[in-house]
C-alpha cells in the first residue's frame, strides 16, 4: 500500500490541513489536535459530535503559521472564521471572537484541564438506531443528558487510549484505506464516502479490496523508512461524519451505510460497533510523506507465559 494523503487538525473539530509530509512522534502525528475549544461554562472540550451546540466548528479551519517542531510547544495557528476573516491563536481578541461566533463563552486552549471530557450525541436518523452504532449498555452507562429532541448524549474522557495531555477522542493516530471507502460506496451508492468526512491522519491506497483494516488490530506495519505503528482497534463512527464540512454537504446516508455493512466487535471496549478505519499507537517515531510505502501489517508477537 501507499500513503496517498496526510491530514492534521490543529484545532479539535475544526477543518484541518492536507500536508505533503509529517512527523510521527510518540504522541501521534506532530501538531494534530494541538488546540481545542473549552466551554468555560461547563468545562467540556467542544466537539462537533454534539451538533446542536458545536457543529459550527466545522465551518472554521485552522492552519499552523509555522511548522511544529518536536519537543517545542505548538506554534500559533491561524483560524479562518465562517465569514472568511482570520485571527491567530496568539491574538489578544481570539477568545472573544470565537465566543461571539459560536454563541457561547469559550477559550482556546493547548493543554487539557485535569479530568477533561467531551460529549457525543447518538443521533436519531431514519433507518438507524443508536444500538446499531454502539452497544446498548455502553450508551446507557455513559449517558449524561438528553438533547431537546430526546436524543441521548454520552460523556467520555478525552484521549482514553491516547497519550496523556492530548485532545484525541480515543487514540493517537487514525488510519483509513481507500479500499474501505470504495467498498462502502459500492454497498451504499446514494451516500458520498469522501475521506475528509472521517478525519483520518493517514489515507492508504492498495490493491486489496473490502474492509481491509478490520483485520489489522493486533498487528504492526512500517510507513516510509522508520515510522512504525501498532494497530489497536477499529475506528467507531459517529454523527460527526454526517455533517457538512468544507464543500461536503450533510449526508446521513454515510453513517447508515457503515452501520448496515460494517459492524464489528471491539474487544478492548466491548460490544459491536459501526466502524470504518483503524486506530493505531506509535511503535517507532519517524518522518512520513505522501507517496511513502506502507508495509503489510504483521501480527504482533504473543507475550510468553
Amino acid at each position: 500500500m501507499t500513503v496517498v494523503a496526510l491530514f492534521r487538525y490543529p484545532v479539535k473539530s475544526m477543518l484541518g490541513e492536507s500536508i505533503p509530509r509529517a512527523t510521527i512522534t510518540e504522541r501521534g502525528l506532530l501538531g494534530d489536535r494541538a488546540y481545542a475549544i473549552l466551554d468555560t461554562e461547563t468545562g467540556i472540550i467542544a466537539s462537533a459530535k454534539v451538533p446542536k451546540r458545536w457543529k459550527d466548528l466545522l465551518s472554521f479551519s485552522a492552519r499552523f503559521v509555522a511548522e511544529p517542531v518536536v519537543g517545542d510547544a505548538a506554534p500559533p495557528v491561524e483560524i479562518t472564521f465562517p465569514d472568511g476573516s482570520t485571527l491567530r491563536s496568539d491574538d489578544e481578541g481570539i477568545d472573544k471572537a470565537l465566543s461571539t461566533a459560536l454563541g457561547r463563552d469559550v477559550t482556546l486552549i493547548s493543554v487539557p484541564p485535569e479530568g477533561s471530557y467531551f460529549e457525543e450525541l447518538w443521533p436519531d436518523i431514519e433507518g438507524l438506531t443508536p444500538q446499531q452504532l454502539a452497544p446498548r449498555q455502553l450508551i446507557e452507562d455513559t449517558t449524561i443528558r438528553h438533547e431537546d429532541s430526546g436524543e441521548v448524549i454520552s460523556k467520555f474522557d478525552i484521549s482514553a487510549f491516547g497519550a496523556p495531555g492530548t485532545f484525541f477522542d480515543l487514540s493517537s493516530l487514525h488510519v483509513l484505506t481507500e479500499s474501505t471507502l470504495d467498498r462502502l460506496q459500492e454497498l451504499s451508492p446514494d451516500a458520498t464516502y469522501d475521506a475528509r468526512r472521517y478525519r483520518p491522519n493517514i489515507v492508504l491506497r492498495g490493491d486489496d479490496a473490502g474492509f481491509v483494516e478490520n483485520d489489522w488490530p493486533g498487528s504492526s506495519s512500517t510507513i516510509g523508512d522508520t515510522a512504525r505503528i501498532a494497530f489497536s482497534f477499529a475506528t467507531m463512527r459517529c454523527v460527526m461524519t454526517t455533517l457538512g464540512q468544507g464543500d461536503l454537504s450533510d449526508d446521513p446516508d454515510t453513517l447508515r451505510g457503515i452501520a448496515k455493512n460494517n459492524r464489528i466487535e471491539i474487544p478492548q471496549i466491548g460490544g459491536t460497533w459501526a466502524c470504518a478505519g483503524v486506530y493505531a499507537e506509535i511503535a517507532e517515531p519517524g518522518d512520513i510523506a505522501v507517496g511513502d510505502p506502507h508495509t503489510t501489517p504483521v501480527p504482533d508477537p504473543v507475550p510468553a507465559g
